[in-house]
């Protein structure tokens, strides 16, 4: 039920009145689930009757109430109960019906421990902390204390560490992204960055390869990271994106020479405009973009002579930009079409860890480096689940069983290239 509403807009407890509205939605919603989701366990058991022809599951009331803390709020919930009389063969014991929606022992939601502790984490907070902020963002801190909270992060500590010794032997990664995300978790450690490797299994579904502290994007770092996945049972991918950092080109070199090297357009294009002034970016970056999306590998290599022939003269610093590094633009013209907005970019990267920047941009410290790393691990943990597939799935293991692709569409199988 709504609290009152004062004349300033707040509620009775304090909270807004926007507040109150989406409490009082979500609890209703959660509410509508369980009374469906009980109707269908009922309807579903009509059947089943005693000798005496009455059903042996039937509603009966409902349980007490409990507070359960989600992602929105702290709400109250009041779940339907079910008597049901069956005997179970197995154990000669009645059978019980469970929820799938809300669990007997649910007291707060998984997204509470994958999402928002991290993100508080994050902002400086320590364990101690958490409940006054918890009060504040969720309405209520019940069922975690600073005791629950410490017992989270060392278990988030110790996943971090056993993804980053899994064996890798069993997982064939045919496309890689590369990128050094800078996330400013400590002010002392402004030179560091979050070394991200990222990768596309046979399957076409995508999957975090390895996330790893580093030394401003050094050869060193990338190399030692590489080499680790190397040892761990990694195949060297068929393709590597990445920015113009040189740092992971040269470990790419060292640890897996036979990667090729597709560079990510959206990091030379803000390169490559940089050295343009105001007034020409808008046309210059009409005729970037006529080059990565051209319809074929042939008519991109046009646009580069296109280009450089039209700002050549005047701007001979941008136009280097891309003429140097032609090949390696362009290599993603070499694989299926399907994939090729895929391939031209780190967006894969840059997109999951838009939202870790965000939340790490203003943070005052998190504890230690490695804590706070293992937080955005399971932030990017959490979002793995709702990473997409990329597109026309089946085309992956072409590639790497050595397909030949012309004009992003397939000439040449397998068994003829190997024959």
């Amino acid at each position: 039920m709504l609290s009152v509403v004062n004349a300033d807009g707040t509620t009775t407890d304090g909270s807004s009145l926007i507040d109150e509205i989406v409490r009082e939605g979500a609890r209703r919603m959660l509410a509508a689930a369980l009374e469906a989701e009980v109707n269908i366990y009922i309807a579903e058991l009509a059947d089943q009757r005693d000798e005496s022809g009455r059903r042996l599951v039937v509603r009966n009331g409902y349980h007490q109430p409990r507070k359960v803390t989600t992602a929105a709020w702290t709400i109250d919930v009041k779940a339907p109960r079910i008597n049901d009389k069956r005997m179970d063969d197995a154990t000669g014991e009645r059978r019980r019906f469970s929820s799938a929606i809300l669990p007997p022992w649910c007291r707060k939601s998984p997204k509470i421990s994958e999402v928002v502790l991290p993100l508080l984490y994050l902002h400086g907070l320590s364990s101690g902390d958490f409940v006054p902020a918890l009060e504040q963002f969720l309405g209520s801190s019940a069922g975690l204390s600073p005791a629950t909270v410490t017992r989270l992060t060392t278990q988030w500590q110790a996943d971090h560490k056993a993804f980053g010794e899994r064996d890798l032997s069993a997982t064939d990664y045919v496309y890689v992204w590369a990128d050094g995300i800078h996330l400013r978790i400590r002010p002392e450690a402004a030179k560091a960055a979050v070394l991200v490797v990222m990768g596309v299994r046979a399957d076409g579904t995508k999957e975090l390869i390895a996330m790893a502290d580093g030394y401003r994007e050094s050869s060193q770092s990338w190399a030692s990271l590489l080499r680790d996945c190397q040892r761990r049972g990694m195949r060297a991918p068929v393709l590597a994106v990445g920015d113009g950092a040189l740092g992971f080109w040269n470990a790419l070199n060292e640890v897996f020479p036979e990667t090729r090297h597709q560079r990510c357009w959206v990091h030379k294009m803000a390169n490559c405009l940089d050295s343009f002034p105001k007034s020409a970016q808008p046309a210059a970056k009409k005729a970037i973009q006529d080059i990565y999306n051209a319809e074929d590998k042939e008519h991109a290599a046009k646009a580069v002579a296109s280009f450089a022939k039209q700002y050549g003269a005047k701007f001979p610093r941008a136009v280097k930009k891309i003429v140097d590094d032609e090949d390696e633009l362009l290599a993603f013209y070499d694989f299926p079409a399907e994939h090729w907005i895929h391939l031209r970019t780190t967006n894969p990267i840059e997109s999951t860890f838009a939202t870790v920047r965000l939340r790490t941009k203003v943070t005052k410290g998190a504890g230690s480096r490695a804590a706070a790393l293992a937080m955005v691990f399971k932030l990017v943990e959490s979002a793995q689940a709702r990473w997409r597939a990329v597109n026309a799935p089946h085309l992956v293991a072409l590639v790497r069983a050595g397909a030949r692709f012309e004009r992003g569409h397939l000439v040449e199988r397998p068994e003829a290239h190997a024959a």
